[in-house]
């Protein structure tokens, strides 16, 4: 599998911090209630063999933590692992070479940490039905547009233009939802 390179992991670096600075930004955050919701960036190098997957560029996986020396459930918190499946963004990049790294990491990070802050606030349930799963993905991509939209940044709009791609389009989403309904 094609691991990031050490030039590659300084980018990704690089726009996962930028990523941080934009969402809690956004979501106007302190920088207590930032570090509230626990998490990491990982990369193909730190994932155990059970977090690698095919087809997404990234996953978030949900761990339970709990500091060394507790012993109450009640100091038990969520950890959400953001794993980049660099295999799979290097073959993307190989297929699509007006796409740069940044901007695209850029774009999965911003939109895995939309996530994160929308489970850390109970806007989401992480274990949602498929359909409502599905419908949570548009609303995060949307709110990945609306925050990247307002930076200037060379090759951006390739990955805008890109993304159109893994977005559900509303209308089958609705007939999608009446036929549940049904």
């Amino acid at each position: 599998m094609n691991a990031f390179s050490p030039e590659q992991i300084l980018i990704v670096n690089q726009a996962a911090a930028m990523a941080e600075e934009l969402v809690s930004n956004h979501y106007k955050m302190t920088l207590t209630e930032w570090k509230r919701p626990r998490y990491d960036f990982k990369t193909l190098a730190d994932l155990d063999p059970d977090e690698i997957v095919d087809g997404p560029l990234a996953q978030i996986i949900r761990y339970e933590g709990k500091p060394k020396h507790a012993f109450l459930n009640s100091s038990t918190y969520d950890f959400y692992k953001i794993c980049f499946q660099d295999h799979a963004i290097v073959k993307l990049l190989a297929q699509n070479p007006s796409i740069m790294l940044f901007s695209l990491v850029l774009y999965i990070a911003t939109h895995e940490l939309i996530h994160i802050v929308r489970f850390s606030k109970f806007l989401q349930n992480f274990h949602a039905s498929p359909d409502e799963k599905q419908a949570e993905e548009k609303r995060v991509h949307d709110k990945t547009h609306e925050i990247l939209s307002d930076i200037k940044l060379s090759g951006i709009s390739e990955v805008f233009e890109f993304s159109k791609s893994w977005q559900i389009p509303l209308d089958s989403l609705t007939d999608s939802l009446e036929n549940f309904s049904s």
